[in-house]
């Protein structure tokens, strides 16, 4: 195991002090479009503009709030959707939605890789909140084996699979119980960077999802997908919405949010951002540097450091280390892939040496996509 985290060390070496960064925030080379300028780079100069924005123009909370009770169903028992994964962004929209005298149905999506600290921080805020829950898992067999045909793929999102599953669950479950409203965790304040377009993919590429699957022959059974047309159907003709949440608080912090899952529901917090699934932080914390030379803990970081919830230069020394509690914590993550994708280390070995392969090297929906971005005016799409 020490060959790997010698691998992880040098690999975060190289990407993050050996090449040109940016005066403000975190971004550098490794992401693609990147410009420098003066005082900054086109990424944060990008995201000041859109939080500006979002600071003076506050979306109203109790005019979301009004629209959704407006457009309960009936005899229905629920009037939102939340999607939970266990994080703290999600766990604290559930929160705050109860808090303000809604009763959603939070949705999670279950694939095998739950951290037991999740699932304990799921269950606990349920219960708290007293909040039903609707869970879908997918069969660990069939999830194993989409995995694999990523992993044989090369290609970088691999985290495509439980995102685009996760959003399908959501808009599912808003079909199922005639609601309108998505309330979702996703944020400016933590996450209103934009994600390098060589980073990952785009997350309603159901096409992508089957056409690897279908080079390894994997059938799916128990596993959701939404694409790009599924998408239409469900905002254009189901009118239902995605809202980031969290936008609608005023001065939204992580930190403040972390305190107060604490303090009111007993929250045990993660080290970092969407380490609350067992396979994300090998993926984001391991795979992602060490094969594709990415560390996302720069895009998040920057977003801390731009809305002054972080000094830059603590930014700078946790990039140094590497993005576990301990390379003990690492060992036993390793250990525990290994086991549940059974693999022998040699083939972990042989995974990182291979060279990437780019999404678009199989079926994509990339050009759906794009067509509708173009129509944007008149047939607005949040793609």
């Amino acid at each position: 195991m020490e060959k790997f985290i010698k691998i992880l060390k040098e690999k975060i070496k190289n990407i993050n002090f050996n090449t040109q960064k940016c005066k403000r925030c975190l971004m550098d080379e490794t992401a693609s479009g990147i410009s420098f300028s003066e005082n900054g780079c086109n990424y944060c100069e990008e995201f000041l503009k859109i939080y500006e924005i979002l600071t003076k123009n506050k979306p109203n909370l109790d005019d979301l709030k009004e629209r959704i009770i407006r457009s309960k169903p009936i005899n229905s028992k629920y009037d939102c959707i939340v999607g939970i994964s266990g994080g703290i962004d999600s766990s604290y929209t559930l929160a705050k939605v109860k808090e303000i005298g809604l009763n959603p149905l939070a949705v999670h999506m279950d694939n095998g890789w739950n951290s037991e600290l999740a699932t304990n921080n799921i269950k606990k805020l349920i219960s708290s909140l007293n909040v039903d829950l609707y869970t879908h898992v997918i069969q660990w067999d069939e999830y194993r084996d989409l995995m694999q045909a990523f992993f044989d793929a090369d290609v970088i999102d691999i985290e495509l699979l439980y995102d685009n599953a996760a959003l399908a669950v959501c808009y599912q479950q808003a079909q199922k119980y005639g609601l309108k409203f998505i309330l979702a965790g996703t944020n400016t304040s933590t996450e209103g960077f934009r994600m390098p377009e060589n980073w990952n993919w785009y997350k309603f590429d159901k096409k992508n999802i089957l056409s690897i699957s279908k080079r390894n022959n994997v059938k799916i059974k128990t596993f959701p997908t939404i694409g790009t047309i599924d998408l239409v159907f469900f905002y254009k003709f189901k009118r239902i919405k995605w809202f980031n949440f969290l936008d609608y608080l005023e001065n939204y912090n992580k930190f403040e949010a972390i305190s107060i899952l604490q303090d009111k529901y007993n929250f045990k917090p993660y080290p970092y951002k969407h380490y609350e699934s067992i396979f994300t932080r090998f993926y984001q914390g391991f795979i992602l540097i060490t094969k594709f030379g990415i560390d996302k803990r720069k895009n998040h970081l920057s977003s801390l450091i731009l809305t002054n919830q972080m000094e830059k230069k603590e930014a700078l020394e946790i990039l140094k280390e590497i993005p576990y509690p301990s390379e003990k914590d690492l060992v036993e993550d390793i250990e525990f892939f290994l086991k549940k994708m059974k693999w022998k280390e040699k083939e972990l070995e042989e995974y990182l040496q291979r060279p990437p392969k780019k999404h678009s090297t199989y079926g994509t929906e990339i050009n759906i996509r794009n067509f509708f971005k173009k129509i944007q005016k008149i047939f607005p799409l949040p793609l």
